[in-house]
Parts: C-alpha cells; structure tokens; sequence
C-alpha cells in the first residue's frame, strides 16, 4: 500500500527573525509585498519561500540568493521528493522559487547582471502523482446527505451543501456569503437568486469579484439556518452565514471547516470520498451529464474563461462509447 504524502512542517517564526539570511530575507519580504498576489496566494508563497530560506541555512551554507546555480535546484527539488510530498506540493515551491528568481533577475539586474532563474529547463519536471479516481457525488447522494443532515438538525451543513452545490462556489467564496442574500428577491424574473458579490479566484487582493447564481433550495435552507442560529444567541450581529459559535458570540468560520464537514459526510456516505470541491465537480457533472445542461451554461455558472476548463471539470463514463466495437 502506498504511503499518504507527507505536509511539510512550517518556518517557526524564531528561524525567520534570528538565523534566516537577512539579505535573503529581505528580497523574499520585497517580492512578497507585491500587489498582484491574492491573500491566499500571498499565503502560500510566504511559507513555500521561508521553506526554500530554510534549506538555503540548512543544506546551501546560507549562501544569498543570487550565489545559487540550477545545481541548487535540483538539489532543493530532490529535497523535497525525499520529504514524500506531493507532486502538486513540490511544484508550487518549486514555481515559489521560480517566481522569485524571476522577480531578482528583473528588478535587481543592476546588482546581480549575470544572476539567471535557477529553474531551467534543464530541472526535470516532477513526476505527477498517482491521482485517486475522483468520483462525483450523485444527486442522490447530495439527498442523502441533506435527508441524515435533517434528522440530525444540522441546519448550517445543509446550507452549506444545498449553496456550494448549487453554485459550484470555492472554499473561500462560500465563507464569504453574507446573510443579506435571505431578504433577497429572485433575479428579474428569473427561477433563481443572485448573491452580492463575492471575491473568486484572480490575481490580486481584489481577485475576480462575481454574483453567484443559486436555487430555491438554497433559499430555503440559508433561511432555515439562520432563522435557527438567532435563536441560539441573545444578539447575532456576525454578517456571514457560514459561522463558529464562541463565547462573544458568532464569528466567520475558517475554511478548513469545510473540510472538516466534508469528513462526517464521507461517513455517511459509507466512506466515499468527499471534499470541498468535490461539489463543484459534482455540480458540473450532474448538469452536463445528468441534466443534458449546455457546456457553456455550466462554463458561465462556475465563472470559467473557457469551456474546455469547465470540461475538466466533468467527469465522463466512456465505457459506453466503446459498445460499437464489441
């Protein structure tokens, strides 16, 4: 059996203030503070580059930045294999790098004229992963979860479900929902409600920001759910639907929540597989494949620049294209 990939342990902060290259440290920080990164790619970056400043102290004698070659490289990329990480995890520190190299050679070129991105071709690429089968859930599926969810009176789970089906939102465009959408009336006329816009995916800090479409079900269950949660405090003033209850009150939730969720629907599916964006596969899917829904309408609904990204998103049984040659 094949062992689960490793996550590699954050730079604590007293490496970063103490002992990382200041010189290092300090074009990471200037590449950081760019403004073109989103906050969760801006996340992702500040840890993926305080893990390359670490090896640099570790295992490249502390050397600047602009000292390393591609030797280096293929160094710090055969590291990370041996740590039995993913592949996707290898290779957005290895783009982390990549980018900051870029930056340096940019920007710095009067400093360091002979520096060069120390990610050449000549770096092989990482072998991708053995990929699990991602199997989408059902529309009966997605029932059964809302009908357990019910009896358990689980209110915000089944808006979380019925809203991140039915729009094929993200992680973090589903926390962002606030609870205004409950007064909203249908769209023009339309079978469907419109949501206030909300930060998608895209460059920047303020990213992408779209409306997302979502049905009377949806309505319902964020009504039902919010009805119940103001019963439960003596004053909800948290905007947001998707909350933690404390002592001062309600408060946004994280979206690592959402995965934790999606383990107890595993569960009661019998152990099926289920994550976040499992629905947003899911979504596609079924509308394509069960609905007979048009590519470009699912395209729109997911917010996709082009359909042939949104038909990753479908997940096809070919095995009936095969019947005319037995």
């Amino acid at each position: 059996m094949a062992q689960p990939y490793r996550k590699i342990e954050n730079v604590d902060t007293e490496f970063w203030d103490i002992q990382a290259n200041p010189y290092n440290k300090e074009l990471i920080e200037e590449f950081l503070s760019q403004q073109h990164l989103s906050p969760a790619t801006l996340k992702q970056y500040t840890s993926a580059l305080k893990v390359f400043a670490k090896w640099i102290y570790d295992f490249a004698r502390n050397k600047n930045i602009h000292e390393l070659k591609p030797r280096d490289a293929l160094k710090y990329q055969n590291w990370l294999i041996s740590l039995n990480l993913s592949s996707n995890s290898i290779k957005f520190k290895r783009s982390a790098v990549s980018s900051l190299c870029g930056f340096i050679e940019l920007y710095y070129h009067d400093e360091h004229p002979t520096f060069r991105n120390i990610f050449t071709k000549s770096i092989p690429a990482v072998p991708k992963s053995n990929i699990k089968e991602k199997v989408p859930l059902t529309i009966e599926e997605i029932q059964t979860l809302i009908d357990e969810l019910t009896r358990r009176q689980e209110w915000q789970k089944i808006a979380y479900i019925c809203f991140t089906y039915s729009t094929g939102c993200r992680r973090e465009e589903t926390r962002q929902l606030r609870t205004e959408v409950a007064t909203y009336e249908k769209y023009k006329e339309k079978n469907f409600y419109v949501s206030h816009k909300i930060r998608a995916k895209g460059r920047g800090k303020e990213g992408k920001l779209r409306h997302f479409a979502f049905d009377e079900r949806s309505m319902k269950a964020i009504q039902k759910w919010l009805s119940h949660r103001s019963n439960q405090v003596e004053q909800d003033n948290c905007p947001y639907v998707f909350v933690r209850k404390t002592k001062n009150g309600y408060q946004q939730i994280s979206a690592n929540s959402f995965n934790l969720w999606c383990k107890e629907f595993s569960e009661i599916l019998g152990g099926k597989t289920v994550y976040p964006h499992l629905f947003r596969s899911s979504r596609a899917t079924n509308a394509v494949i069960e609905e007979g829904k048009d590519i470009q309408s699912v395209q729109k609904l997911l917010g996709h620049e082009s359909s042939q990204t949104t038909e990753i998103y479908v997940v096809r049984d070919d095995s009936d294209d095969l019947d005319d040659l037995f």
